[in-house]
């Protein structure tokens, strides 16, 4: 179903149910956090529809869980408001088979000392899964992107930050199959929406992926350009992020396990890559449930950050064991003159399948997550290896140095999304 066919009006839905979950469940013990620097941060990491806060020791880089706020569904995505301190969370039980009948998006207001959060303003009903959203450099729109059936919808933000009515588009938009992310280059005038496609499998075919550049003025969307090497197939997009300052693009290609390079210049991006970059050690060897996740550009353009997550399985006396396959942080400087980047590092994650990681605003800490649990052979023996959150530090010439792991329940649901967020004077870029 495109864009254009008829959809049950969306609503804003009264908060009342949701500010009595929060003060239920949100404890924030009193932190005494004055005169703290630009950079200091908290980290917070969804699992299921719990948003849990960190805190993080600045010298030993330790993690100390804070508060959880509980949201109606489990977290999709987050995206901060870029002056104001506002959460935009979007939240869904859709999963496996079942639709779903919770979808929206959630207003969290955060002290900017503490990082406590409240909620804010009204949630935003909406009639299917959110699987990713962001908000224009201006503040202005939130863009919402939904990956079955694909479709991308905009909405005002008021004044306030809160969320105003949607933004009826003028032009027909073709979403493409699987959006899965949705970005507003530093231009502030296109919006880059980056559709997967699919793998065959079960007797279908494959269907083809692409990236979509609009322009974007006003919360509207005109002049769409697709971009589709070899008309989309054997090209499966997952995430895309922009260099802060040259005219590039950073893509993760989640089906081929590859980092490939667009230019973007006056809101086009060239019809193919600059540049194509295996993300794997072994990339002959491919084994099931191997593809690229997340990917960030440091805040100074100096380098590109991307995650390797393998979680196929085998049976093996009655339970699925790992099967093996490259879970990793995979690390490269970019050349400031053409762009191009140039592997230095893969850092192992020490888990399984880190569908989310995140970068200090000053660029000196990255945190990966691990989806879920993993149950891992040894011989004849079975061992599950819980999911965790994996502390590196970030040195000085782009590389990471392994500090610690925290085990994390995820009993509740998956692991799906970190960010850190700068308290004072301002929010990061980069969120995971």
């Amino acid at each position: 179903m495109s864009s254009h066919d008829r959809q049950p009006e969306p609503a804003l839905r009264g908060r009342r149910q949701f500010c009595a979950m929060l003060a239920g469940s949100l404890v924030i013990p009193s932190l005494a956090w004055a005169n703290k620097t630009r950079t200091e941060a908290v980290l917070y990491a969804s699992v299921g529809p719990e948003f849990t806060l960190y805190r993080i020791e600045a010298g030993s880089l330790a993690l100390s869980k804070n508060a959880s706020v509980i949201l109606p569904a489990n977290v999709q995505y987050v995206w901060p408001h870029p002056s104001k301190k506002l959460l935009y969370v979007a939240y869904s039980d859709r999963a496996g088979g079942s639709a779903g009948n919770v979808h929206g998006v959630a207003l969290l207001r955060v002290d900017e000392r503490t990082g406590e959060a409240e909620s804010f303003g009204e949630t935003l009903q909406l009639d299917n899964r959110p699987i990713n959203i962001t908000v224009n450099r201006s503040g202005t729109n939130l863009l919402i992107a939904f990956n079955d059936p694909s479709r991308l919808d905009v909405y005002e933000i008021n004044a306030d930050g809160s969320l105003g009515a949607q933004v009826k588009q003028k032009q027909f938009i073709d979403p493409g199959i699987y959006a899965h992310q949705i970005r507003v280059a530093p231009s502030d005038q296109t919006a880059i929406l980056v559709t997967r496609g699919n793998d065959p499998a079960s007797g279908h075919p494959e269907d083809p992926g692409a990236i979509k550049a609009f322009d974007l003025h006003d919360g509207q969307l005109t002049n769409e350009q697709s971009i589709a090497p070899g008309s989309g197939y054997g090209f499966g997009p997952r995430h895309v992020d922009f260099h802060p300052s040259g005219p590039w693009m950073y893509a993760s290609m989640e089906r081929e396990n590859q980092l490939q390079v667009f230019s973007l210049r006056n809101g086009r991006l060239s019809a193919a890559p600059l540049f194509v970059k295996t993300t794997l050690l072994e990339p002959a060897k491919v084994r099931p449930g191997q593809v690229a996740g997340p990917i960030h550009v440091s805040r100074d353009g100096r380098f590109v950050y991307l995650a390797n997550r393998s979680d196929g399985t085998a049976d093996f006396e009655g339970k699925k064991v790992y099967v093996g396959g490259e879970n990793s942080i995979v690390v490269f400087r970019i050349d400031p003159q053409t762009g191009e980047p140039t592997l230095i590092q893969r850092m192992p994650t020490q888990s399984f399948h880190a569908r989310t990681f995140a970068l200090h605003p000053d660029g000196k800490i990255l945190i990966t997550a691990s989806v879920a649990p993993m149950l891992v052979r040894d011989g004849d023996t079975i061992e599950t290896v819980a999911a965790a959150l994996t502390v590196f530090r970030v040195q000085d010439n782009g590389t990471l140095t392994f500090v610690r792991k925290y085990d994390v329940d995820t009993s509740a649901g998956p692991m799906f999304w970190v960010g850190m967020m700068a308290l004072g004077n301002g929010w990061p870029t980069n969120t995971a």
